[in-house]
Order: structure tokens, then sequence, then C-alpha cells
């Protein structure tokens, strides 16, 4: 069905997405940006796909392999999806530019497979590099285990997600700035939705989510 994509008469464009390498990269972009439209209407956590990383005194025999990964090249302190769609997104300019200029030129398929699997790891290896640098400043957006839980507890949250459950929700705290991201958890039957206001009454430790209740609840309205 991709055929017509290499047809002499598509678009250039279309041919160049389509192709190796760049269509690696298109295939990641496509899903990161359906992920993250279903994010942005509440369905999923942002942080679903999050690889729990360890503290970085920890024995390196303890990290699994894809952690220690992510530990060393600095992509830690964000979550995963973002890391990938910054990846996706960058990577598929490298190829979609290499190979326009220099990959398709080539009048050999094997020169041009050739060429395109060096454009491709050049292309992961630049991508993830300057991810890297990217998130640097973005990671005091998101919480992390050096953020003081308790100064959260006792402050109204506004729920981000179309439900709040035992195993679903997230919120946002006003703190003054961007806003910090956190997990939530109800587990009482509730019809919190998108825009609510609740407070944090408990922080589980092992789980880094906090338990809410209503405003209302909170300051005994209910």
């Amino acid at each position: 069905m991709f055929a017509v994509f290499f047809l002499e008469g598509m678009d250039p464009f279309y041919q160049n997405i389509a192709s190796f390498p760049t269509v690696f990269f298109t295939f990641f972009l496509l899903l990161s940006m359906l992920y993250w439209l279903v994010a942005v209407l509440g369905l999923v956590d942002i942080d679903a796909l999050d690889v729990d990383l360890p503290e970085p005194d920890t024995d390196i025999g303890q990290i699994n392999a894809l952690a220690g990964l992510m530990m060393k090249f600095g992509l830690n302190g964000v979550p995963t999806t973002l890391i990938i769609t910054l990846i996706s997104l960058i990577g598929w300019l490298l190829c979609y530019y290499s190979v326009h200029f220099f990959v398709r030129p080539l009048e050999s398929v094997w020169m041009q497979f050739g060429l395109g699997s060096l454009v491709l790891l050049g292309s992961l290896y630049l991508s993830t590099m300057l991810t890297a640098q990217i998130i640097k400043p973005l990671r005091k957006f998101f919480t992390s285990e050096t953020t003081s839980n308790k100064s959260i507890l006792g402050k109204v949250l506004i729920v981000r997600t179309s439900r709040v459950d035992e195993n679903f929700g997230e919120a946002m705290l006003n703190d003054g700035g961007a806003g910090l991201m956190l997990k939530i958890r109800c587990d009482q039957p509730n019809s919190f939705k998108q825009g609510d206001r609740v407070v944090a009454y408990e922080y589980l430790n092992d789980k880094n989510v906090y338990r809410v209740v209503s405003e209302d609840e909170f300051l005994g309205n209910a």
C-alpha cells in the first residue's frame, strides 16, 4: 500500500518521509503525536510509559539495561514520552534533509541503503544528544524525589484527566510558575473530571502518587 509514495509523480515530501531511513523516525513521530493527542484529552497519563530510574548512587549491577542506557545519555528527569517525541522529531528532521539532499540523488540502490544506514545511526545519536541538552532546563517542571512532597499536602490541585481512580489520574499544582504535574489517585467512587478541584491529603512514596479528595470534602462542605 505504501508503493504509492514511491511513484515518480508523487510529491518529493511524501517520498522522503516514507523512504529509508526517514520512515523509521516518521513511524515513531506519528505514534508520539497520537499519544500526545490522547494525553491532552486526559485519557492516559503523560508519564504512562515512564521507566523507573534508580537513585544516582545505586549499584550499576542493580540497574536494568534500558534504565542504565537512559541515565548514561542523560535522558532522565522528564516523562519518557517527551524524550521519545523529541528524539523522533529531531531525528526526523535530520533524516529528512539528509535523504533529500544526499541519499535520494544517488542512483545505486545499494549506495542509497548504505548511506541511509549511516544517516540513520548518525541521526539517532545526534537526536539523542540534542534531546539530553534540551530536557535539562525542563526537569524543574516535573516532580522528582527531591521535591518536597509534604509541602504539597493540603494544596488545591486541578484535575487534568478525564477520570481519577485507584490506578489513574493526573492533576496540576499552581506553584506560581509553570505549574507541577502530579500523579493522583482516589480509592473511593467519585465523579472527578478534567478541571475539578481536589486536595492532596496523603503521599505514597513507593508509588510517587498523591491520594486526593474533593475540595468540598476536604473543607467539610460535602
